[in-house]
């Protein structure tokens, strides 16, 4: 796709990043057979091809409206159209470019602001565990959208004391801590069981997406430094092999921050490491499968596997968890249509546009319905409460399901 930046991009890293992206486009369409937002509204400027002519259109030098806005605002930034594109089109980069330069050029509305501005001052805060148990306390109480995001209060069970030599750093998240506790534990509980120590850096919260596909970029960018700086030590030290992600949308995001930090002078090559040692705890799996198996009692019935799209799209990552499951005695199933399709959550997506969330959500829990699960499982706890919330069926971590098949050592 030939493009002429203006004079305002043209010789800025946005503009060369965006201009390399663009040139790859061949505007084939074959993305939009695979865009959750295109499904549901069926309007071409709510796929990938017709917002990378909005975003194209903006970097030549056109006025973007508020309806270039919305447009921007509606994609998931699932990234299946990266899996689909024939031509390795990064939109997932582009997209961020474009939502930069156009919340710049378009103001938002009072109301807009102020949700945005909440969700990614609530959601980082040290408030915010104290007011989701305020939450789960009075969750009988609560509106059906706000009880929708309040998970029934959970006990996380003991962390493991054993010592290993092999050890992995763990990023707890910002929001699993207070809403899912078990998925933390549990996940250092079968770590420790493979004979591996998990460690928690003091000072590591956020990966920083949050503020980041908020528009927040700098402060993404703050959370991501910070992060580096707790975990430096240890890496600088040798002392870990690997820095764990158990939530799949924090995995591609620290992945990404060689590229995020690339022109900090200061964090550059330290965040190119930091991506370099980064797993997502499904690539842990496969050696962790020996060690486990003369331990593990799996229970009957079929686990319905969603594979979130940080996972199988951002990182892309695809049948590693079944895999490693199925070789430990569970009945994993892929939903049997639409699997590569998103969930609705996408991070704030499921608050800031609940109509096409729910429409998703409902729409992936048909399918995964048609297995009949015992239990539905992902790698994510957005997807995993956004799925809850639709259906009486357990939705757990995968990880979840596994600590507690585990017989005690």
């Amino acid at each position: 796709m030939q493009t002429h930046l203006s004079p305002e991009f043209r010789d800025t890293p946005e503009g060369r990043e965006a201009e390399a992206v663009l040139r790859r486009c061949v505007h084939c369409g074959f993305c939009t057979a695979t865009c959750p937002s295109y499904q549901v509204l069926g309007d071409e400027l709510d796929g990938p091809r017709g917002r990378i002519y909005l975003i194209k259109q903006v970097l030549e030098g056109h006025e973007p409206t508020r309806d270039t806005q919305l447009h921007l605002d509606r994609c998931l930034t699932c990234r299946n159209c990266e899996s689909t594109c024939p031509s390795g089109v990064e939109y997932g980069k582009l997209v961020d470019i474009g939502r930069r330069v156009v919340d710049e050029k378009v103001k938002r509305g009072l109301g807009s602001r102020t949700v945005r501005w909440l969700l990614k001052e609530g959601l980082t805060s040290p408030l915010f565990a104290p007011a989701m148990k305020v939450g789960q306390a009075v969750r009988p109480l609560l509106p059906g959208v706000l009880r929708d995001k309040v998970p029934k209060p959970q006990h996380a069970g003991a962390w493991p004391t054993r010592s290993h030599s092999r050890k992995v750093l763990l990023l707890e998240g910002c929001v699993q801590p207070a809403m899912m506790p078990n998925i933390n534990t549990a996940t250092a509980r079968v770590l420790d069981a493979a004979g591996i120590e998990t460690v928690v850096a003091k000072g590591a919260g956020c990966c920083g997406a949050i503020r980041f596909h908020l528009n927040d970029q700098e402060g993404g960018r703050a959370q991501m430094r910070a992060n580096i700086d707790a975990w430096w030590p240890f890496i600088e030290r040798g002392e870990v092999e690997a820095i764990v992600m158990n939530a799949s949308g924090c995995g591609v995001t620290v992945k990404d921050y060689g590229h995020a930090l690339q022109l900090d002078a200061a964090y550059a090559q330290k965040a190119r490491r930091i991506s370099e040692l980064t797993r997502d705890l499904s690539e842990l799996l496969p050696a962790l499968v020996e060690p486990l198996r003369g331990r593990v009692r799996a229970a009957g019935g079929v686990l319905a596997f969603h594979p979130p799209c940080t996972l199988q799209h951002g990182q892309q990552l695809r049948g590693g968890v079944e895999r490693g499951l199925a070789e430990l005695g569970f009945d994993v199933r892929l939903a049997p249509a639409e699997s590569h399709l998103c969930c609705g959550s996408a991070g704030t997506y499921s608050v800031l546009h609940a109509d096409i969330a729910h429409e998703l959500r409902e729409r992936k829990l048909r399918h995964l319905g048609e297995l009949e699960p015992a239990a539905i499982v992902s790698a994510n706890i957005g997807c995993i409460t956004h799925l809850q919330a639709g259906t009486s069926t357990p939705v757990k971590h995968w990880v979840e399901v596994l600590d507690s098949a585990l017989s005690p050592s």
